[in-house]
């Protein structure tokens, strides 16, 4: 059964595309810890579309954060890129693309998404997120 109080956990990884498994895995343990594996097949298909889009499109490190408030998972990836992410195309015509389907995956499959530009202590970048509504 899942917890009701809130938790938070943010994991910096390096500009290395094997932290997006790291990433992916290390979801999964703490979704299992908190009783939500129901979200687990979803949540790390979201992780791994947007940690990969901060490895692969960006040079510096990056970080995955996950939140859970109110019987929402939020999951979201920063970067060190002010840049905003490219918008996704429709899923349905991308399905033979190489490229461009992972922030398509990511507003399929999940219940909002968004995206925000950061500064803070003189540091710049943005932050992607997306939700999962726990029903």
């Amino acid at each position: 059964m899942p917890e009701n109080d809130p938790w938070e956990y943010s994991l910096y990884i390096p500009n290395d595309p094997r932290a997006v498994t790291v990433c992916r895995r290390t979801l999964r343990l703490i979704l299992t810890l908190h009783g939500l594996i129901r979200l687990a097949d979803t949540a790390e298909l979201l992780a791994t579309e947007l940690v990969t889009n901060a490895v692969r499109h960006t040079k510096g490190p990056a970080a995955l954060r996950v939140r859970w408030s109110a019987g929402v998972l939020r999951i979201g990836a920063w970067d060190a890129s002010p840049e905003p992410p490219e918008p996704p195309g429709r899923l349905e015509q991308l399905v033979d693309a190489e490229e461009g389907r992972g922030l398509a995956l990511v507003r399929a499959c999940s219940d909002l998404g968004g995206w925000q530009q950061l500064t803070r202590n003189g540091n710049r970048g943005k932050y992607v997120w997306c939700d999962l509504v726990a029903a």
